[in-house]
C-alpha cells in the first residue's frame, strides 16, 4: 500500500505522455484551408488573355492541396467587393487553425502608396478616379491580418502596364508593402516594375507558382524563392517576382513521402559564401535567390564589368527607389516629400509626392533649407537615374539591351517536370463568372496533402490527384449547364469518390452526378455575392455585364512559349504587336459588338480548338438559352473547328440523330453573310469535313461547313448534251455564270468538279433541279459568240 502513491504518479505521467501526442495530432487534424481566386481579363480598354486561365489553374492547384476554393472571373466593382466581404466573413467563421490564400490576376495600379485591384467595369480616365473605381487591397489585407488565422498567403499577379491613365501620372507596377504577422505577400513583378505581355495559354508567374506548389516538401520561403528563379529563367530576365513575409509556421502545401526522390540538396556553403567568392553566373543566381538590395550591390561591386551588371543595376535602381518611396509615404510630411523630390525630381513617384504636397498645403518646390529624411538606403548613383526616370520600368525593354541571364544551377532550381512545361489551353468556361477548368495533370504518387488537413466538402480533385480519370472526363465532356448556372443543383447525395478509382454512380443518376460535378465540385465555387448577381441577371433584374461580350483570346490563338518577346512600354511596341486584331479586339481596341443573331448577353469565350476526344461546351450565361454545338458523327475521330459551330438562321437542320443547332456567334455565323450572296444551305447533316457523307440523290455539290463563312465564287456551268426529253431550263439568275469576272480555272476547278454520287445532297425546294450529269469528259472551250444555237433533232423548242 505504501507504493500506491508512486504507482499513481507514474501512471499519471504515462497518461500525460500518451495523451499529448494524441491531442497534438487531433489539433493538426483540424487545419482548415480556404482560398479566394479572382481572374479579371475582360477589360474593355486592353483585355488580358491569360488572367482567367491563370485563376483557373491556381484554383485547381489549391483544390488539390485541400483548399475550399471560391473563385470567379471578370467581376465588376460591386460584385468584386462583395466577393471579398464574403471571403473575410468565411475566414472569420473558419476558426484559428485556418490557412487562407488569396490569388488575384488582372490589372493592378498603385496610387499614393496604396495598391488597387481594377474591376472590369472601371471607368478610370484620370489618376483621381483610381481610389473610387479600384479596390484598395490594403484594407482587406489588414482585415485578414486582424483575424486569428494560422497563416495567410496573398499572391498578386497584377503588375502589368496599365492602360487607364497616361504614363507618368502614376508609378508603374505595384507599391512595396510591409509584411504583417503570419502573412506572406507576393508580387508577380518587383515593386515599381511590370511584367511583359503574355503570349502562352497561361501566365509565366501562375504556371511557376502552380509548379512549385505541386513539388511538395517546400516551405513558403523556399517555394517563392524557386518561383522567382523559375520566372526569371523562363522570361530570360524580363521579370523578377518579389515577396515579403513574416511567417511563423512551417506551412507546406504538399508533403513528400519518405520514398520520394530527394530534391536537389542546396549547397549551403555556396549559399552562405560572399558574392565575391562565387563565379559570375552562380553569383547572379545567388543574388536572385537572396533577393536583397545588399546582395545585388555585392554583385555589382564584385563584377562591375560583367554583361549581367547592367541588368542587376536596373534591379538595384528599382528596389532603391521603391524603398525610398515607402519610407517617404510612411513619414507623410512635407519634409519627407521634399526629400524624395531632391533624390528623384523626375522619379516614378514624383507625381504622387506633389499631390501629397498639395493636400498638405505645402509648396511644390523644396525650400532652401528643410529637414532631410534619414533614409535606410543611400542616394542613387548617377548611373541608376536612367532606369527610374522612365514612366514605365520593364526589364524587357529593348532599349536597355540587357544580356540574357544564364540558367540557374540545379541545386538552386531543378528543371521543371516534363508534363508541366507545355500546358494546353483550358476548355471554355461553363458559364458567366465561372473560372476556366484546365485539364488536370496528375500529381506524382509520392506527393500528397498533409494528413492533418481537413478535406474540403465534395472536392473531387482532392480525392483524385493521382488518378485523374474522373477529373478530366468531366472537364472534357461537361453536360449542358442549367439556364441559371448559379442555382443550386438538385442533388440529394454527392457521388462517392474513392481515391484512385472512378466513382461508382448509378446509371439513372449519372447525369445528375455529372451535373453536380460541373456545378462546382470540379471547379471553384462562385462566391455568394457572385451567385446573387447571377440570379439577378437570370431574373431580368440586372443587365448582363458588357464584359461578357469581350473576347480575351489573343489573335491567332494561344502560342507556345519559346520566350518572352522583348517590348517597350505601351505605345512603343514592335510592329508585330500593333497589327489589327480580328473583330476589333485586343490591346488598345474596343471590342466588336456581338452578331445580331446572338442572344442578349451571349459570352464569346476563348476560341480554343478542342482536344482529341473532347467536346466543346457551349458558353451559358443567365437569361440566355445554351447554344447546342454540332456533335461529331458516331465513329468519327475529328471534331469541327471552332468556326463551325454557328449556323445561319433559317437553315433547315435534321434533328435526328444530331441535335438542332442554334445560331451563335463566331466567324462563321450570321455576320459572315454579306449582301445575301451566300444561298441557304441544303438540308443536310452537320458533319466534319473529314467524314464522307452517305449516298444521297443527285444534286448540286453541298458546301462544306468550313466554307460557310467564305465569300461565294460564281460557278462555271458545264453544259452536257441535252436528253431526248425536253426539260425546263432553270432561270438565268441561277444557272448563268458571271460573264464579267469569270473565276480562273485553278480556283474554279476544285469547286465545280462534280462530286461522287455518295456525297451529293438533295437540292433545296426553292431551287430548280439541274440537268442530270453527263459521263465524265473534258470540259469544252468557252462558247463563242455566234448565231443562235440549234435545237437537237426531235425537239421543237429549246
Amino acid at each position: 500500500m505504501r507504493f500506491h502513491p508512486v504507482l499513481s504518479l507514474v501512471s499519471a505521467v504515462l497518461a500525460v505522455l500518451l495523451v499529448v501526442p494524441i491531442d497534438h495530432a487531433r489539433a493538426q487534424q483540424q487545419e482548415k484551408r480556404i482560398a479566394l481566386v479572382i481572374g479579371n481579363g475582360a477589360y474593355a480598354k486592353a483585355p488580358l488573355s491569360t488572367a482567367a486561365n491563370d485563376g483557373g489553374l491556381i484554383a485547381q492547384t489549391l483544390q488539390a492541396a485541400g483548399f475550399d476554393v471560391s473563385g470567379a472571373r471578370d467581376l465588376d466593382g460591386d460584385t468584386l467587393r462583395g466577393a471579398f466581404r464574403d471571403f473575410v466573413k468565411k475566414a472569420e467563421e473558419a476558426g484559428p487553425d485556418t490557412v487562407a490564400a488569396v490569388y488575384l490576376a488582372g490589372y493592378g495600379v498603385q496610387y499614393a502608396g496604396e495598391n488597387y485591384f481594377i474591376p472590369v467595369d472601371s471607368r478610370i480616365s484620370r489618376d483621381t478616379d483610381i481610389p473610387t473605381e479600384g479596390l484598395r487591397l490594403g484594407d482587406y489585407m489588414r482585415q485578414l491580418a486582424a483575424l486569428p488565422l494560422k497563416t495567410s498567403v496573398v499572391a498578386l499577379d497584377l503588375a502589368r502596364e496599365q492602360p487607364f491613365v497616361p504614363a507618368g501620372s502614376v508609378a508603374s507596377g505595384l507599391a512595396m508593402v510591409e509584411p504583417t504577422p503570419k502573412m506572406l505577400i507576393a508580387f508577380n513583378a518587383a515593386p515599381g516594375t511590370v511584367a511583359p505581355e503574355e503570349r502562352g495559354a497561361y501566365g509565366v508567374y501562375a504556371q511557376a507558382l502552380a509548379e512549385m506548389i505541386r513539388t511538395g516538401g517546400l516551405t513558403l520561403p523556399q517555394l517563392f524563392d524557386r518561383v522567382r528563379l523559375r520566372v526569371n529563367e523562363t522570361t530570360k530576365g524580363a521579370q523578377v517576382p518579389w515577396d515579403t513575409q513574416s511567417i511563423e509556421s512551417n506551412f507546406m502545401f504538399f508533403d513528400r513521402a519518405p520514398d520520394a526522390p530527394p530534391l536537389p540538396a542546396p549547397d549551403q556553403a555556396l549559399r552562405s559564401k560572399p558574392i565575391r567568392d562565387i563565379g559570375a553566373a552562380e553569383a547572379y543566381a545567388a543574388a536572385l535567390d537572396r533577393d536583397t538590395l545588399q546582395a545585388y550591390e555585392d554583385f555589382l561591386a564584385a563584377y562591375p564589368s560583367d554583361p549581367l551588371a547592367k541588368r542587376v543595376r536596373a534591379i538595384v535602381a528599382a528596389r532603391r527607389e521603391a524603398i525610398t518611396w515607402r519610407r517617404t509615404y510612411r513619414v507623410d510630411t512635407p519634409d519627407a516629400y521634399w526629400s524624395y523630390l531632391r533624390r528623384y525630381p523626375r522619379g516614378p513617384h514624383a507625381a504622387d509626392a506633389r499631390r501629397r504636397l498639395e493636400i498638405l498645403a505645402a509648396a511644390l518646390e523644396p525650400p532652401p533649407s528643410f529637414t532631410v529624411i534619414d533614409y535606410d538606403v543611400p542616394p542613387p548613383p548617377p548611373d541608376e537615374i536612367v532606369y527610374v526616370d522612365r514612366p514605365v520600368l520593364m526589364f524587357s525593354d529593348p532599349e536597355f539591351d540587357f544580356a540574357p541571364p544564364p540558367p540557374p544551377p540545379v541545386f538552386f532550381l531543378p528543371p521543371p517536370p516534363p508534363d508541366f512545361v507545355m500546358l494546353p489551353p483550358p476548355p471554355p468556361p461553363i458559364g458567366l463568372f465561372y473560372l476556366p477548368r484546365p485539364l488536370f495533370v496528375p500529381i506524382p504518387a509520392y506527393v500528397r496533402p498533409p494528413v492533418y488537413v481537413q478535406p474540403p466538402p465534395n472536392n473531387i480533385i482532392f480525392a483524385n490527384i493521382h488518378n485523374t480519370t474522373v477529373i478530366n472526363q468531366v472537364i472534357n465532356q461537361p453536360p449542358a449547364a442549367a439556364a441559371n448556372p448559379s442555382a443550386p443543383l438538385p442533388v440529394a447525395k454527392p457521388p462517392v469518390v474513392v481515391p484512385g478509382a472512378v466513382p461508382a454512380v448509378e446509371p439513372s443518376r449519372a447525369g445528375v452526378a455529372s451535373a453536380a460535378i460541373a456545378g462546382g465540385v470540379i471547379g471553384a465555387a462562385l462566391p455568394a455575392a457572385v451567385m446573387q448577381r447571377a440570379a439577378l441577371i437570370q431574373q431580368g433584374k440586372a443587365a448582363v455585364p458588357p464584359s461578357a461580350s469581350i473576347a480575351t483570346t489573343p489573335p491567332g490563338g494561344f502560342a507556345p512559349r519559346p520566350g518572352v518577346q522583348l517590348q517597350g512600354p505601351r505605345g512603343r511596341l514592335p510592329a508585330t504587336m500593333s497589327s489589327p486584331v480580328p473583330n476589333g479586339t485586343g490591346p488598345g481596341r474596343a471590342p466588336a459588338p456581338p452578331p445580331p443573331s446572338s442572344p442578349p448577353g451571349q459570352a464569346s469565350g476563348p476560341a480554343v480548338a478542342p482536344l482529341p476526344g473532347q467536346r466543346r461546351p457551349s458558353p451559358v450565361v443567365p437569361a440566355a438559352a445554351p447554344a447546342v454545338q454540332a456533335l461529331p458523327v458516331p465513329g468519327s475521330k475529328r471534331l469541327p473547328p471552332p468556326s463551325m459551330g454557328a449556323v445561319r438562321p433559317g437553315a433547315p437542320v435534321r434533328a435526328q440523330p444530331l441535335p438542332t443547332v442554334r445560331p451563335g456567334p463566331g466567324p462563321g455565323g450570321p455576320s459572315a453573310v454579306r449582301n445575301g450572296a451566300v444561298p441557304p444551305p441544303p438540308p443536310a447533316r452537320l458533319r466534319p469535313t473529314s467524314v464522307p457523307a452517305p449516298a444521297r440523290p443527285t444534286g448540286p455539290p453541298a458546301r462544306s461547313l468550313g466554307e460557310r463563312h467564305l465569300p461565294p465564287v460564281a460557278p462555271r456551268i458545264q453544259r452536257p448534251p441535252p436528253p431526248m426529253v425536253a426539260r425546263p431550263v432553270p432561270p438565268p439568275m441561277h444557272t448563268a455564270p458571271r460573264p464579267a469576272l469569270p473565276p480562273p480555272p485553278s480556283q474554279a476547278a476544285p469547286r465545280m468538279a462534280p462530286p461522287p454520287a455518295a456525297a451529293r445532297m438533295a437540292p433545296p425546294p426553292h431551287i430548280a433541279p439541274p440537268r442530270p450529269p453527263a459521263p465524265p469528259r473534258t470540259a469544252p472551250p468557252p462558247r463563242p459568240q455566234g448565231p443562235a444555237k440549234r435545237c437537237p433533232p426531235g425537239v421543237s423548242q429549246c
